[in-house]
């Protein structure tokens, strides 16, 4: 429900801005209008796992690692932290005059897309393949970094990519999903419905693709009637970057970029990243649209402004202090998500490890920062580092890359032959794994062609299998990659996604006790890239955990404990989960309806040979 107040005011702040004016607030990078006592201001700013390119701040694990987790409560917990770093640097940008790119209040963030096929590169940014686990943390994520004051917002939240989008990177710019009703509703929008629901969130950002012919960012199929319409958004809509440029210059879908934008406001789209809107002048004059298009859509941002309180004096949230960038207490929270994220695949018993044993610490994501702070990251002013992490259990400790340099093989056999376990730090990089124009794999965008190892790291853990040294393999990756190698040579096999500035010691705390693995999988790994339908198909068939047909790797959901806990189903929707060790242990009970879906999930801490009955309930 939308503050009258705000209403009324952003009406009448409208009412008295020319059209020239009115078009410059839908750029977003927005001029001052001075003789209305509207400052400039900037709404593009990213906070996907904190705040991201503004100098330092907390490095949460990347989304698809909380998503690992299944705890949306810790989650909502980051996000509200998030917010409250955010607001402190924005109330100091203000205090020097200005609030530049990177500094405003309205962040892009949640990805809510669907993780449907492991080779897109950006599906590290997403919460995974299942709509309902998406819809859950979304909600977090949007309700923590919104805030719960009942007039203003903390910060903006933003849903995107609407909709229809998971790749490929290539072709996004001219791409048209094609997709069934069916497909749609039940799996693009599903999780957009919930959050919208249940967080009303601020903002939503429309996509580069076409959907069945019509261009994301001008659809008024997408945009109006199930957006608004059905969906009952009440916000306000912000083009991806460089979207409206695409209708003419790569959809074809019009002749020039008066008519792009003139279709983008009437479809809905209110604010252009990029420069597309500064011809709507121009579209006015041709007769493509009218004032009152200019009007609608420049109320709703003045209403997003408004909001946040940068137009008064007693926002509560103006107080909020720097001293809360990178806090103790933000880490500490960075770090518990972390633990929470790992995964557990196979443990012949040799975890948790004995602080006794020598340690090997070999590959390259031991020696690579880019792995902790993945995409749309902040600066943490300090990493802890899985050797720092796996050194505060142990002296005993020797490294080597073992993936290049002069002779890199012998010196992870030597250091292999010299310990008593090897861990191995393995798996993918944001530099394989990408947007386009962020990642480095050129030939795909930033997406993946295989599920593969790179070919020098199963050389490597070949190299260090006939060591006959026990293996502690950890895959460090955004997505599902063939642990196949790893699972025939390792004694242990443990997914850490990308895990955040504090990481290393998560790592650590996990692989000698402290901590009990607690992370289930929110993707399918798949064998390999030939199992799956083509990349740009996006029919739902033989795809996730839900439709596809053959055997997999590791299904979704998956995840071992060092605790022997049981699950007792005594009815659909109620279970009895049991701890039968001598130790307390976190758990996750995931909850499938009559057609396999998850439908709820409940984590909890059992203490040692604790039973618990959980009630669930299916979201309709």
């Amino acid at each position: 429900m939308k503050d009258p107040t705000f209403v009324e005011r952003s009406k009448e702040m409208v009412a008295a801005m020319t059209r020239e004016e009115k078009i410059s607030q839908m750029l977003y990078s927005a001029p001052a209008i001075e003789r209305l006592g509207i400052p400039a201001y900037n709404w593009w700013n990213e906070a996907l796992h904190g705040v991201a390119r503004s100098g330092q701040a907390t490095v949460f694990p990347q989304a698809i690692a909380m998503a690992a987790s299944f705890d949306d409560a810790l989650l909502q917990k980051i996000a509200d932290a998030i917010a409250d770093e955010a607001r402190a640097k924005y109330n100091e940008y203000k205090k020097q005059g200005k609030t530049d790119i990177y500094q405003g209040l309205t962040f892009w963030s949640p990805n809510i897309n669907l993780f449907r096929d492991p080779r897109w590169g950006r599906g590290h940014e997403t919460y995974g393949e299942d709509r309902y686990l998406t819809a859950r943390m979304g909600t977090a994520f949007v309700k923590g970094l919104q805030g719960d004051h009942p007039r203003y917002r903390k910060c903006d939240a933003t849903l995107k990519h609407f909709a229809v989008h998971s790749g490929p990177e290539s072709l996004r710019h001219s791409f048209d999903a094609k997709v069934s009703d069916h497909a749609l509703d039940e799996y693009y929008l599903w999780a957009f419905r919930y959050c919208i629901e249940h967080a009303q969130p601020a903002a939503v950002m429309s996509a580069y693709n076409r959907v069945n012919g019509e261009p994301a960012s001008a659809s008024p199929t997408l945009l109006q009637k199930i957006l608004r319409e059905k969906l009952g958004f009440d916000g306000y809509v912000v083009s991806d970057c460089g979207a409206i440029t695409d209708i003419y210059l790569h959809h074809k879908f019009v002749a020039t970029k008066p008519e792009a934008a003139a279709l983008a406001v009437k479809a809905g789209c209110d604010l252009n990243c990029g420069g597309a809107y500064a011809a709507l002048g121009e579209a006015c004059e041709r007769g493509l649209l009218s004032e009152d298009d200019l009007t609608k859509a420049v109320e709703r941002l003045m209403y997003a402004r408004l909001s946040l309180g940068m137009f008064d004096d007693d926002c509560p949230y103006d107080a909020i202090s720097y001293d809360c960038v990178e806090s103790p207490e933000h880490r500490a929270l960075s770090r518990q998500m972390a633990e929470e994220s790992i995964v557990l695949l196979e443990n012949d018993g040799i975890l948790p490890l004995s602080r006794e044993m020598r340690v090997a610490i070999v590959g390259p994501n031991g020696f690579d920062d880019s792995v902790y702070l993945a995409n749309y990251n902040g600066t943490p002013s300090e990493i802890v580092r899985f050797f720092d992490g796996i050194r505060a259990y142990t002296k005993a400790v020797r490294m080597a890359h073992g993936c290049d340099g002069y002779h890199p093989l012998y010196e992870a056999v030597a250091a292999a032959n010299a310990s008593d376990v090897v861990v191995m730090l393995m798996g993918l990089n944001p530099s394989m794994e990408g947007e386009e124009g962020d990642a480095y794999n050129t030939d795909a965008s930033g997406d993946r062609l295989t599920l593969d190892l790179p070919k020098e790291q199963t050389r490597l853990l070949e190299a260090i299998a006939a060591t006959k040294k026990p293996i502690v393999f950890v895959n460090i990756s955004g997505s599902a990659v063939n642990l196949g190698a790893a699972k025939a040579h390792a004694s242990a096999v443990l997914q850490c996604f990308y895990p955040g500035a504090e990481g290393g010691l998560a790592l650590a705390r996990i692989l000698y006790g402290d901590v009990c693995p607690s992370g289930r999988l929110p993707v399918t790994f798949y064998r390999s890239v030939e199992d799956l339908p083509p990349f740009d198909d996006y029919s739902m068939e033989n795809r996730t955990y839900r439709h596809f047909h053959k055997e997999v790797q590791y299904p979704f959901g998956y995840g071992k404990s060092y605790a022997d806990i049981a699950e007792t189903w005594i009815a659909p929707l109620v279970c009895e989960v049991e701890n039968r060790s001598h130790f307390a242990a976190p758990y996750t009970v995931l909850c499938y309806d009559e057609e396999g879906a998850l439908c709820d999930f409940c984590r909890l801490t059992l203490s040692a040979g604790e039973k618990k009955r959980i009630s669930f309930v299916k979201y309709r």
